[in-house]
């Protein structure tokens, strides 16, 4: 049986044993079920021939193996025994060269992530030797687990004997989340289980350790991931005490007396030297039932609302839906950039205070607008809803795939909004969360695609894609021929092996204008079977059913609310799902000059030959001119005027020519 077979079967949540599917419920579909082609194929196959490899290879120069690997010496130098500042993670670890190594506690999670993406790169593209170089790591991991099942290599080869003491700053739940999630997607891709054996003693250890019952350890990560990985495990293995850890997380989160004043008693700290002052930043000030505010690290945030939103799923919990629900419109109506990154401040790697979004410092992590995506299609878990898809779409196709590269071989870890030129792609960061993460999301893209439940499909998202899923016991193929997001058309074919019943719902993006649906040739009215932005179609599907979906892609001029500061009398172009830039390489320099006239004609352009094949936005615009300025800064008379042909590229793409000034608010001449 298949990992995607089993979580499908056994009891309902809640009880103990088997995991049942939660009434209602729309679960992604796994990995293997959808082949991805045009847009999004191109960046899987980036990611199968390139990044995949080059994780493994700059974990390697890193020296992470030395630290996993119980036949070596331990490794290393301690880092501060806090969770480091951003100067900290920037001056932390190893560069390459020379013989001393400063180990990082996350480690463990970085080749979580890696065997995460290169596992569903082997599913895309076969590649024995570095199936082989993943089945050692997975072999030292093994050879590395305790007896009781514990499996942490700084607890075990830096810091023996303090294992549990501090899951405030530490990581350990946090590492042991995202070799889990490695683990459920290395048995999917290749249906090796060795490491989804290891890492089910590790979860029940974990089980053991800590939970309500009396004996147990009252704790919670202070970096959230462990919550959305428990999940996982929950759905590729059936069992239900997974989920259950994974809500117990979740309600204990916040909670009184505050576990992490507790512990920081117990090793003879002082709670209040926490660095971070607040605990705000790792979300636990506050039960989650009772939080309405994005605060703190953005990433950590992300983590925790998209594990809140599965166990909202899994258990019909709408206790936990509300909130969710005032932290999205935090979030969405104060605290986002408009290209779906998030959290502008270095300084927590996160959250300061609404409406603060500056530009050309965006901290914008990759990690973090990765983790948009996470909470957004956890959200449509509980059913097909416009806003969360929307949002996971613009959050996909601009704030995260802008940190990799068109090739798949260099990263970024802030996005910012604004560039003078100076902000570039790098090979790797000594804190490398960000390259595996965005490699994995891509890798697994297909899952994002579509949402199954009982008798219903949802697709969330366009383009070339065929998906295989049972409904009714009967299996069905739905393929999708679009060349989204360059167009709007989208053509889908429905295969079922006999006639079946069962709910087609559609996505009527917010950004469209106009649309038109038809099925079999006949018209759809849109108005009558739309419900959340998502049109629904119930019928017998027989094999030859054709849908055709027709989404108007406009130009949009949009502006920010006047209370973001930043970008008063600015306006930034979208088109469909993407946002757009103008580069210094397509706009000669100094691009704080140009300024756009409300009523300049905006004009897409296929350009197949450029950044990979794109659409391209051009416009007459104007510029300030200086050269009849003299020598002085200031003077009576304003600057001449002069017309200027601008062009926008889509944002994912900058910084992937020469390098050069970036902007995305461009100056609105009116």
């Amino acid at each position: 049986m298949t990992a995607s077979q089993s979580a499908s079967q056994g009891a309902t949540p809640g009880q103990t044993g088997k995991l049942g599917k939660p009434k209602l419920a729309f679960r992604p579909l796994p990995v293997p079920q959808v082949d991805v082609r045009g847009f999004w194929g191109d960046r899987v196959d980036a990611v199968a021939t390139r990044t995949a490899g080059i994780l493994y290879d700059r974990c390697v120069k890193a020296r992470m193996l030395e630290q996993i690997d119980p036949d070596r010496p331990s490794p290393g130098v301690v880092i501060p025994f806090h969770s480091p500042s951003p100067d900290e993670a920037a001056t932390a670890g190893n560069e390459f060269t020379g013989s001393t190594v400063t180990t990082q506690m996350f480690w463990d999670s970085d080749w979580g992530k890696t065997i995460e993406t290169a596992a569903y790169s082997l599913y895309r593209r076969r590649n024995d030797e570095l199936e082989k170089k993943i089945d050692a790591v997975i072999d030292m991991y093994g050879r590395l687990q305790q007896p009781d099942g514990y499996l942490s290599s700084w607890y075990q080869r830096i810091q023996p004997g303090l294992r549990w003491t501090n899951l405030r700053d530490c990581h350990e739940l946090y590492c042991a989340g995202h070799l889990i999630e490695g683990a459920v997607a290395y048995y999917q891709a290749t249906g090796k289980r060795k490491l989804l054996d290891i890492m089910c003693r590790y979860a029940d250890h974990i089980g053991e350790t800590f939970g309500p019952e009396p004996g147990k350890k009252k704790g919670y990560c202070g970096h959230e991931e462990i919550e959305l990985a428990l999940v996982k495990l929950a759905r590729a293995t059936g069992e239900q005490k997974y989920m259950d850890l994974a809500k117990y997380f979740i309600d204990q989160r916040g909670q009184q007396p505050h576990y992490f004043d507790e512990e920081a008693r117990a090793r003879g700290a002082d709670p209040k030297a926490y660095h971070f002052k607040t605990y705000e930043y790792s979300q636990s000030h506050q039960p989650v039932r009772e939080q309405d505010k994005v605060v703190g690290h953005a990433v950590r945030a992300m983590y925790l609302y998209s594990g809140m939103a599965d166990i909202a799923t899994e258990y019909g919990d709408d206790t936990l839906r509300a909130p969710l629900d005032r932290l999205w419109d935090d979030l969405t109506t104060k605290n986002l950039y408009i290209t779906g990154g998030l959290g502008p401040s270095s300084h927590n790697e996160g959250f300061t205070a609404d409406y603060d979004l500056p530009n050309e410092t965006a901290y914008a992590e990759t990690c973090a607008s990765v983790g948009l995506v996470f909470w957004a299609s956890r959200m449509l878990g509980m059913g097909p809803n416009a806003r969360y898809a929307d949002m996971m779409e613009r959050a996909l196709y601009n704030g995260s795939i802008s940190g990799l590269s068109l090739d798949g071989s260099l990263f970024f870890y802030e996005n910012p909004l604004e560039s003078r030129g100076k902000h570039n792609r790098w090979k790797w960061h000594r804190c490398p969360c960000c390259p595996p993460n965005i490699g994995r999301m891509v890798a697994s893209i297909g899952s994002y695609f579509y949402g199954l439940s009982d008798d219903a499909l949802a697709v969330h998202l366009y383009g070339n894609s065929t998906a295989r899923f049972d409904i009714a016991g009967r299996r069905i193929e739905l393929t999708q021929a679009s060349n989204y997001p360059w167009s709007g058309t989208v053509s889908i074919g429905v295969e079922p092996e006999a006639p079946t019943e069962f709910s087609l719902h559609l996505r009527l993006p917010g950004w469209c204008r106009n649309a038109a649906l038809k099925v079999n040739g006949e018209a759809v009215d849109l108005h009558a079977v739309t419900s959340d932005g998502y049109a629904a179609i119930r019928r017998e599907w027989r094999k030859g059913d054709q849908v055709e979906f027709d989404l108007e892609m406009a130009i949009d001029r949009l502006y920010a609310n006047p209370q973001v500061r930043q970008d008063i009398g600015r306006v930034a172009l979208a088109r469909g799902p993407l946002i757009y830039c103008v580069e210094e390489t397509d706009n000669a320099g100094q691009l704080h000059r140009i300024a756009l006239p409300p009523t300049a004609e905006i004009e897409a352009h296929q350009q197949p030959n450029l950044l990979g094949g794109v659409v391209t936005l051009s416009a007459v615009a104007r510029k300030e001119a200086f050269e009849d300025w003299d020598n002085g800064l200031y003077r009576t008379e304003p600057p001449a005027v002069e017309e200027a042909k601008i062009t926008a590229v889509p944002y994912f793409a900058w910084d992937n020519r020469d390098p050069g000034e970036m902007l995305v608010w461009i100056r609105s001449a009116g």
